[in-house]
């Protein structure tokens, strides 16, 4: 018989390929960002609803998700999840229509969505409590992975000139590799508990957790006893009193972990190191180094999660958070606009009618404090009145290319803010979601929980070019390094530590009678 512990870690491994899949979707569109906009003429808004429309698939499965995993077992909804990553990636590479393109990308949010909240699920319900922790970080550190490999992908596509279709597409390959791998896992063996299958739990916790099974089992089924006289877990009771401190702690960090930035940090990243400066193959390197940092200091924190515990984690990681998204907010604050070849070159692309380039050309070398007044000099160049509407049409280019900002500053920020969300919220939110509800409830909490995590990230991807264009990026950051403050104040006064306790134990305490 294998060792029960390796045993759960290679059950783990597969089952976090799932995170993988999440990670290399959900990042992928930082390279096809600038191409997709290009090819289908989009608007801010457009471009939007382009990168958010994943989220919004999510937010969507994470409703019905976890009910679907209670029923049905979690597995199988991870079985579906891989179909939907393959049917997704295909999908977005033959897009003939921005339509289809979303359509598409919202399917594959079906499977992020189920992925991200069955997946750390599985892993906990499988994994020994000393190790448990560990165990379910694999699934982040698999996100990240999948981030990483992205980064790479799009940089080396880009490179070999196959195109945006080719960045959507290669995710087909991985999502049937993992469809192959879930076919030779077993059911968790709570949910096999709880549905009366003794036997075949058994045997799995034997290979599990070798000869303390029999005492997991038994400590299941008493924890399955005292809920016996209670009906199918209905939505109105995560209302209930007894459930409002783990509520309180889920939905909190759901919020936080979203509210901060982080995604739309990573799927902009390329535009946001390209109004930093770099130029469109410099800013894919920069997204990779991104990637590597954030695989980086996912394996420090699953080093730390089970040894330092979540809370120090969570305490640690908001509040380098905030540090880096002030300095990065100072340093755009600090930026200046100046007309460059760039800008004449935009103006003349544009064909714009009547327009003076050498009254264009005249403004080289002058820094304007704000983008107000840059635009304002652009539009008192090309005097004709629909060149001017086509100046404010072309604003938010215009500005990204007379940006002139302090860029290795910026990139220091971004991998600080990185490297301090991989050891803090990114790991410990979902180590907590998986931790902290009770049995019964638990594929209904996380789901509630994960669709407010994944509404909130919705929001803040539709948002930021919007945000973009009005706040500026020194405004976004602020408000992200404000967010940042607030969920350290949250993780100080609110979050309980979990580590090294079954799931049974976690339960007796956080649940009010």
């Amino acid at each position: 018989m294998a060792h029960p512990s390796g045993h759960s870690t290679r059950i783990a491994l597969v089952v976090a390929l799932g995170g993988f899949l999440m990670g290399f979707d959900s990042a992928v569109i930082s390279g096809v960002v600038d191409p997709v906009r290009a090819h289908f003429a989009l608007t801010a808004d457009e471009l939007g609803w382009a990168v958010s429309c994943l989220t919004l698939g999510a937010t969507l499965a994470m409703a019905i998700a976890g009910p679907l995993a209670d029923r049905f077992g979690r597995r199988t909804v991870l079985l579906c999840t891989a179909l939907l990553f393959a049917v997704s990636a295909l999908g977005s590479a033959l897009a003939p229509t921005y339509a289809t393109l979303v359509i598409a990308r919202i399917v594959g949010g079906f499977g992020v969505g189920g992925a991200l909240l069955i997946a750390p699920i599985y892993i906990a319900e499988i994994a020994p409590p000393e190790r448990r922790g560990q165990l379910v970080s694999f699934n982040q550190l698999n996100i990240v992975l999948g981030f990483s490999a992205a980064f790479f992908s799009n940089y080396f596509l880009e490179r070999a000139a196959l195109g945006w279709r080719w960045m959507l597409g290669v995710e087909c390959i991985p999502a049937v590799f993992y469809l192959l791998l879930l076919t030779q896992v077993p059911r968790s063996p709570r949910w096999l508990a709880a549905r009366g299958h003794d036997g075949e739990a058994l045997e799995v916790l034997q290979r599990i957790h070798g000869p303390s099974a029999e005492a997991a089992l038994a400590e299941m089924r008493a924890s399955l006893a005292r809920d016996s006289h209670m009906k199918r877990p209905r939505p109105s009771e995560l209302l209930e009193r007894r459930l409002r401190r783990v509520m309180c702690i889920g939905l909190g960090l759901g919020f936080f972990q979203q509210i901060t930035g982080i995604n739309a940090i990573f799927y902009y990243s390329t535009t946001i190191f390209s109004m930093a400066g770099a130029d469109r193959n410099a800013s894919l390197i920069q997204a990779i180094l991104v990637g590597l940092v954030n695989v980086a200091f996912t394996l420090i924190a699953m080093r730390l999660i089970d040894r330092l515990g979540r809370k120090p984690l969570l305490m640690i990681g908001t509040a380098l958070m905030a540090v880096a998204l002030f300095a990065n907010s100072l340093a755009f604050r600090a930026a200046t606009y100046g007309v460059d070849p760039d800008v004449v070159g935009r103006l003349v692309e544009a064909q714009l009618p009547a327009v003076d380039i050498e009254a264009v050309s005249g403004l080289v070398g002058i820094s304007y404090p704000d983008s107000d007044a840059f635009l304002g000099a652009l539009r008192g160049a090309v005097k004709a009145p629909a060149s001017v509407a086509a100046v404010d049409a072309k604003a938010g280019d215009l500005v990204k290319d007379g940006l002139e900002v302090q860029s290795l500053l910026v990139l220091a920020a971004i991998l600080l803010y990185i490297a301090a969300f991989a050891i803090s919220l990114g790991p410990v939110m979902w180590a907590m979601f998986s931790e902290i509800f009770p049995q019964r409830m638990r594929g209904l909490a996380i789901s509630a929980a994960g669709f407010f995590n994944s509404f909130v990230s919705f929001g803040v991807q539709q948002l930021f070019p919007r945000g973009l264009e009005s706040l500026g990026p020194e405004g976004v950051f602020f408000v992200f390094g404000v967010f940042s403050l607030l969920a350290f104040l949250f993780s100080w006064r609110i979050v309980p530590e979990t580590k090294g306790r079954s799931l049974e134990e976690l339960e007796r305490e956080l649940i009010s009678a």
